[in-house]
């Protein structure tokens, strides 16, 4: 896996590093590099060259250098490192959040620095957008189009002419992530999870935001370049799942609440398994990790969820590894 150097002047390097593992999990063979305002070249050089050394052995082989200002001081020692070499390292300047992400998952099937640092430029640019979008030059637009640096979106697949009794015991669509996640559309799921499950739509289902327009305007403009996103009511979903039209889609399908689940469920809606990402907090709730918190009703509903043969996931964002959720309500104090 080719090792990722983040470097800044001052603590930015830092921050954004910490800003990436929120969204993508925690990183192996990444370090962060801080250039001080008490610090010299020298001691730039021996921080860049320290980082690289911790790395795993694979991953010294190959080294993205992803800097702060093309011309500043960790850019010129990190060009430094470079110049000698050539073949195995790449830099890319101008960091933002976006390009961070990209790297993180370009480099999961990229094995060279070369290929990642030629594969994030667009999405670093992408990132860069205006509101009101009418401040936007036209020729500078960030939208996927003849004068953006990113490809147009794939169209849909055609619609394919199915007999609607056909899925009876299946869903018309294909579940790339089913999620529970009480702050729906965000970055760990714009980003990780849309790149790792690569859907068609992601589709917010609930109730309550599809009749509330400035949330569903809110979702709606989170969405990830090229993907997306709506806001549909429960029995939407329930009729989209025995709709032929959606043949060969592939849908990441956000839940607020479990009783939502319980409502798409019972509605005919297949879902084998359910992401948990996150259940906030809210009285007579208790916590039963850092980010998941359930009372009586949410412990019903995912029982209910478990009888019927849903099984749970519970991970924030793909890099995480799976807890049992029963296990933790179980030593929270709450009877399952």
């Amino acid at each position: 896996m080719v090792g990722i150097v983040i470097a800044s002047h001052g603590d930015f390097a830092k921050g954004i590093k910490q800003s990436g593992s929120m969204i993508f999990g925690e990183q192996k063979n990444v370090e962060a590099v801080s250039f001080m305002p008490n610090e010299g070249p020298e001691d730039l050089r021996k921080h860049l060259e320290d980082a690289i050394a911790s790395f795993d052995e694979d991953s010294r082989k190959e080294v993205l250098f992803l800097i702060d200002l093309w011309g500043g001081s960790p850019f010129n020692q990190s060009n430094a490192i470079f110049e000698e070499h050539q073949d195995t390292m790449a830099i890319v300047t101008g960091l933002n959040l976006p390009m961070l992400i990209e790297a993180y998952a370009s480099r999961l099937t990229a094995k060279t620095s070369h290929e990642i640092a030629a594969h994030i430029l667009g999405e670093a640019k992408a990132g860069v957008r205006i509101k009101p979008e009418s401040l936007t030059p036209k020729n500078n637009s960030n939208n996927t189009n003849e004068n953006s640096e990113q490809p147009a979106p794939k169209p849909a697949p055609a619609p394919v002419k199915v007999d609607p009794s056909a899925f009876k015991d299946r869903n018309s669509f294909e579940i790339g992530l089913a999620r529970l996640d009480s702050r729906l559309l965000h970055g760990q799921v714009a980003t990780a999870w849309a790149k790792s499950i690569k859907p068609t739509r992601i589709i917010v289902v609930s109730d309550a935001v599809a009749h509330n327009d400035l949330r569903k305007s809110l979702i709606t403009e989170a969405a990830p370049s090229g993907i997306k996103a709506n806001v549909i009511p429960i029995n939407k979903l329930i009729e989209i799942a025995k709709d032929s039209r959606f043949v060969g889609q592939r849908f990441l399908l956000l839940f607020e609440t479990p009783q939502d689940v319980v409502k798409a469920v019972d509605g005919g809606v297949k879902i084998p398994e359910l992401n948990i990402g996150s259940m906030a907090h809210s009285e007579g709730k208790t916590m039963i990790n850092n980010v998941l918190s359930v009372d009586e009703n949410d412990v019903e509903a995912l029982k209910h969820l478990s009888d019927n043969g849903v099984k749970f996931d519970v991970r924030k964002v793909p890099a995480d590894s799976d807890k049992d959720l029963f296990a933790l309500i179980i030593k929270a104090g709450l009877n399952v």
